[in-house]
Order: C-alpha cells, then sequence, then structure tokens
C-alpha cells in the first residue's frame, strides 16, 4: 500500500471514530437529563446507570482514545512541519483538548449519578450538551474552511 493509500484509510478510521466520540458526547448529557428526574435507588435510575456506564466504556471513551491515536499518527506522517504551514491545526487541537476535557467532566458526573450523589439540575446538563455541538462545529470549521 502507497503512503497516499495509508494515509486516507488512516483519516477515513479518525472520521469514523470522531463520529463515535461526538454520537457519545451529544447522548450522555441528554441521559443526564432524564436521570435527573428518576428516583434515586429506582429501578428507572438503575437501568440509567447501566445505560451510562456502557456508553462511556464501551464506546465514548475508546472512540476519544481511537481519536487522538489516528489524528496523532496523521499528523506524523504529515510531519510537524504542517503546524508551521498555518494556525487552523494548533487552533483544532486546542478544541479537541477543550473537548477531551468536556468528556473528563463527564466521567465525573457518571461517577456521581453511580454513587446516587448527583447536585446539579436538568437544566444543568441540557446546557452542558450544547458545549460539545459548539465545540464540534469550531472544530469542523478549522478542518475544512481553514479560516487562519
Amino acid at each position: 500500500m502507497s503512503a497516499a493509500g495509508l494515509y486516507l484509510w488512516i483519516k477515513a478510521l479518525h472520521v469514523v471514530a470522531v463520529i463515535s466520540w461526538m454520537a457519545g458526547l451529544l447522548y450522555l448529557p441528554r441521559l443526564f437529563v432524564y436521570h435527573c428526574s428518576a428516583e434515586a435507588g429506582s429501578a428507572q435510575s438503575e437501568t440509567f446507570k447501566v445505560m451510562e456506564r456502557r456508553l462511556m466504556n464501551a464506546i465514548m471513551t475508546p472512540a476519544m482514545l481511537a481519536s487522538w491515536l489516528l489524528g496523532g499518527t496523521l499528523i506524523w506522517l504529515l510531519g510537524l512541519e504542517v503546524f508551521r504551514d498555518s494556525h487552523w491545526l494548533s487552533i483544532k487541537l486546542a478544541l479537541v483538548v477543550v473537548l477531551t476535557g468536556v468528556h473528563l467532566m463527564l466521567i465525573r458526573h457518571l461517577r456521581a449519578f453511580a454513587r446516587d450523589r448527583n447536585s446539579h439540575p436538568a437544566r444543568y446538563f441540557r446546557i452542558l450538551n450544547e458545549v460539545p455541538t459548539v465545540l464540534m462545529i469550531a472544530i469542523v470549521i478549522m478542518v475544512i474552511v481553514r479560516p487562519v
């Protein structure tokens, strides 16, 4: 396989990983919104706990790690001089770091729900649900439009 072919395969897998990660980042806060209305210890609350844990452990975290690994591989294949040519990649990576911070924050909330110690109202999670969307829009603009 040629270097160009390898690059395209890695890029395709990177996009699949990012889509999977984003799906979880957009869905988990919505589960938290519904979980807020479930009484602690109820069958409904326990069901949400299982759904949240499986989403995080089986989809979100592996997809996040794959996104970082494959994205890093793409940068390595392009060479670090890609950072000198324009600032779009640096800005994109900074936004991905923030998105990773959101992921880690969601892990903290998941653990609080798992211990029946959530202290946030549903409205908080409705607002939090918008953060990955805004970051995703900015990241896509950086990658496709490359305004800087």
